[in-house]
């Protein structure tokens, strides 16, 4: 098979495959439930069987693709219970990764973090023709701030599992057309807040800060699903 070639040919096709059904997934192309059949994906990403099974092995692993009996490949649904569930796992692990890596941060990672959130200032959040989804670019820089404000954290094992646990949930975001329009809503204070005090080795607050970030933003992503909410809201 193409993907399972040892040589930069089938490792470059297999990661460009990866990355365009991921784009596709997260830029709203490819829609929450829909099934990924593999003559459908070989013929639209123009590859082989085996490099698109490989990219949907790897967008498992993300949890932006379920694999269910009898169903195949599918786009990860919207569940009100998977986003509590993964909204509480965030909760816990970010505030602690950010609070670690806050206090364990030098010259080098407060440069990257202000580098990131200058970006990020920047980007538009809309694309061009698309008002009800956070733009490619605006994603991308917004992915990297958060990013910026875990990684000096030393524990390794945390961070990936924090990482894996903000992957899932930006399926969620990006199908979440009141993210970032309520008008009472300052998403780019909230991102300025969690800078000033991650720079200001301000670990606790930090800590806080985040953590409403994040429950704040999954009660509006939880409007998105389909199913029924559970009993309790604990989100």
């Amino acid at each position: 098979m193409l993907a399972m070639v040892k040589n930069g040919d089938g490792s470059t096709r297999t990661n460009f495959v990866y990355a365009a059904i991921r784009a596709d997934i997260l830029g709203g192309r490819l829609v929450p439930g829909e099934r990924l059949k593999f003559p459908v994906l070989s013929q639209r990403y123009e590859t082989s069987v085996g490099a698109a099974r490989e990219a949907l092995i790897r967008l498992l692993g993300e949890g932006l693709v379920k694999n269910q009996d009898h169903h195949g490949y599918t786009v990860t649904p919207l569940s009100h219970r998977e986003l509590v569930d993964l909204t509480d796992a965030r909760v816990e692990i970010e505030s602690l990764v950010l609070r670690m890596s806050v206090e364990s941060g030098g010259v080098e990672w407060e440069s990257r973090l202000l580098a990131a959130h200058h970006v990020l200032e920047r980007a538009p959040f809309f694309a061009d023709g698309d008002i009800d989804h956070p733009g490619d670019q605006w994603s991308a820089a917004h992915a990297a701030f958060h990013l910026a404000l875990i990684d000096a954290c030393p524990n390794q094992h945390l961070l990936d599992v924090a990482c894996a646990l903000r992957e899932e949930a930006e399926l969620y975001r990006q199908w979440s057309v009141s993210f970032g329009q309520e008008p009472d809503r300052n998403l780019p204070a909230e991102h300025a807040a969690l800078r000033d005090a991650a720079l200001a080795k301000e670990p606790e607050l930090a800590g806080r800060l985040i953590r409403e970030h994040i429950a704040h933003t999954a009660n509006l992503l939880i409007s998105c699903a389909v199913d029924d909410p559970p009993a309790s809201n604990s989100a």
